[in-house]
């Protein structure tokens, strides 16, 4: 699932994912404890997926990515946030991660910094699921190149 040369935070989630990962259906919220990855919490994002129709909302934006955006968007919609959000590969990624509740890996561009073709991240979604089927949250961690945007 993931490339060799995956950064090893991204890798450290993953395997924490999986060892949280119970033996029958996906983990879920009750499963995360921040506690038991403290270093990788400033690069890590939740998102609520919600059901008919489907939102993902930011539920958590931790402190490397507020600082790189520029804003917390806590509490915000994507598509709040990012009025071409439903035409990106970002969404198409989010629905297939919600709704297959399979894990998904890509390293691009990032939505969040336009006109900065030459910021990079790389990303890895984990489907978190209550009740071990419907996926209700997406835990993302993202590692960014470049430099954050300047403070206004």
């Amino acid at each position: 699932m993931l490339p060799p040369n995956a950064a090893p935070k991204i890798k450290a989630l993953f395997d924490y994912w999986q060892k949280i990962h119970p033996e029958a259906g996906l983990p879920g919220r009750q499963h995360f404890d921040p506690m038991d990855i403290p270093q990788l919490l400033p690069n890590i994002w939740m998102i609520d997926v919600r059901q008919d129709p489907l939102c993902f909302r930011f539920r958590l934006v931790g402190t490397e990515i507020v600082k790189f955006t520029g804003r917390d968007a806590t509490g915000l919609c994507l598509s709040e946030v990012y009025p071409q959000y439903k035409s990106t590969e970002a969404y198409r990624i989010h629905c297939n991660c919600a709704q297959v509740g399979e894990p998904a890996y890509r390293k691009s561009g990032v939505l969040s910094n336009p006109g900065r073709s030459h910021i990079e991240a790389e990303r890895i979604y984990l489907p978190l699921a209550k009740n071990g089927e419907q996926v209700d949250i997406l835990l993302v961690m993202t590692l960014y190149t470049g430099e954050p945007l300047p403070r206004q």
